[in-house]
């Protein structure tokens, strides 16, 4: 995958000079920037700030290349740094807004977060994320529409296997009643708008 010029020590990847590292996160960017971005969009909310982290997670990885355990793995540790570079700006600009994604779930269960992920209930979706943990949202982001199986979501989260499997079924139970309320909520308006125009017909 990588450069000849790059040598393994002790389980990690040692690169001869920062030439080969350029060349070896050049064709990393190449192979995953894309997905990389609309990561971080859907995380930010922004496609501008987005476009922007993307640059400054190749810039991080080229500056952390020899934390890089395997070259086999380079995805999830992409998005390990791309994850911390999300959760800092959010947490520096307290960002909650979401865009609601279009993207396919896997699966064809009808369950309310099936239903979500698939884009179909988008307005109450953004709510409803908004409203979830950063750690859960970004948890589902990961699993459910970039598809990192279970270790890779691990190193993306840098948790334990156990951990991301725990945080992954939190943030599906927190979307399920996020969106209960939601609905919930939505109902109380319609209802509060059929006696306001009930009541307006009634005095016409």
């Amino acid at each position: 995958m990588f450069a000849r010029d790059v040598a393994v020590r002790g389980g990690a990847i040692v690169t001869q000079d920062n030439a080969t590292a350029q060349a070896c996160i050049e064709q990393l960017f190449a192979l995953h920037q894309g997905e990389i971005y609309s990561y971080l969009c859907r995380m930010l909310g922004d496609d501008e700030l987005a476009a922007d982290l993307t640059q400054e997670t190749f810039i991080k990885a080229y500056r952390a290349f020899d934390t890089l355990q395997d070259a086999d793995r380079a995805r999830p540790w992409l998005y390990q740094i791309a994850s911390r570079t999300a959760l800092d700006e959010l947490r520096r600009r307290k960002i909650v807004r979401f865009i609601p994604w279009t993207g396919e779930s896997r699966g064809t269960a009808s369950s309310a977060e099936d239903m979500a992920l698939d884009g179909r209930l988008s307005a109450e979706l953004e709510r409803a994320l908004a409203s979830i943990p950063e750690r859960q949202r970004n948890a589902l982001i990961l699993a459910e529409i970039h598809e990192l199986t279970g270790v890779e979501l691990a190193e993306a989260l840098g948790v334990s296997h156990v951990a991301a499997r725990a945080l992954l079924t939190r943030g599906r139970e927190s979307l399920r009643q996020a969106l209960a309320a939601e609905r919930a909520a939505a109902g109380t308006r319609r209802d509060r708008v059929s006696r306001a125009t009930k009541r307006a017909d009634d005095r016409g």
